[in-house]
């Protein structure tokens, strides 16, 4: 990174909004002066400027909850920064995901679907029973329970596919996902957990390992 280029203010700061890098939820907003950002870009990881404390502070010192960088980029005038992590843990103090966990909608109605939404909803569901709730009822069925209808709508996936009726594989596909979510709740396997798997395979090129020991 070419620090000259980094219009800081007239403090010597610049404003760097921390995002992570599986999910591009919004962990934090902070400050960075030259030195924090040097130390961020040869450490590896978030190094910020405390603006109440006048000193340097190093994400998760203290508690741990390190952030791991993968990339910085500013805009176009170099005078903001967005930092991509990989969090170890919450990025707020309070323990949230998020410092920006405190979301109201202007339109309730069009709150768009989120697949972080629906997990939220179904882990609701297991800390918090409600009565005549499908997913509660599955909760306290137990895994066995889980487990069948998860094998019951991946079979009815390839019975739609197998069919190629594309409407028809799109709901059995939904119905899947979501007793998936329902399964990885009790385990306690979290989207991140999942997302982190994925982000690093290269699925092509392990299934034509697999093949050539055949």
């Amino acid at each position: 990174m070419d620090f000259e280029k980094i219009r800081f203010d007239e403090k010597g700061l610049v404003p760097a909004v921390v995002q992570d890098y599986f999910t591009k939820e919004v962990l934090t907003v902070a400050y960075m002066n030259r030195e924090s950002l040097e130390i961020t870009v040869k450490e590896g990881y978030t190094c910020f400027y405390s603006r109440s404390r006048q000193e340097l502070w190093r994400k998760g010192e203290t508690s741990g909850n390190k952030q791991k960088v993968v990339s910085i980029v500013s805009d176009c005038d170099n005078d903001a920064l967005v930092i991509e992590v990989i969090k170890n843990g919450p990025a707020c103090h309070t323990g949230a995901e998020s410092c920006f966990h405190n979301m109201e909608y202007v339109n309730p109605e069009e709150t768009p679907f989120s697949y972080k939404g629906l997990y939220e909803m179904i882990e609701g569901r297991k800390t918090q029973p409600k009565e005549g709730s499908y997913t509660t009822y599955l909760f306290e069925k137990g895994m066995d329970k889980i487990l069948k209808k998860v094998g019951e709508e991946s079979t009815e996936v390839i019975i739609a596919g197998a069919k190629n009726d594309k409407e028809e594989t799109i709901y059995e596909v939904a119905d899947l996902a979501y007793h998936l979510m329902v399964m990885m709740v009790e385990q306690g396997i979290t989207l991140q957990d999942v997302t982190a798997e994925l982000a690093k395979r290269h699925v092509i090129d392990h299934k034509i390992k697999q093949e050539r020991m055949k």
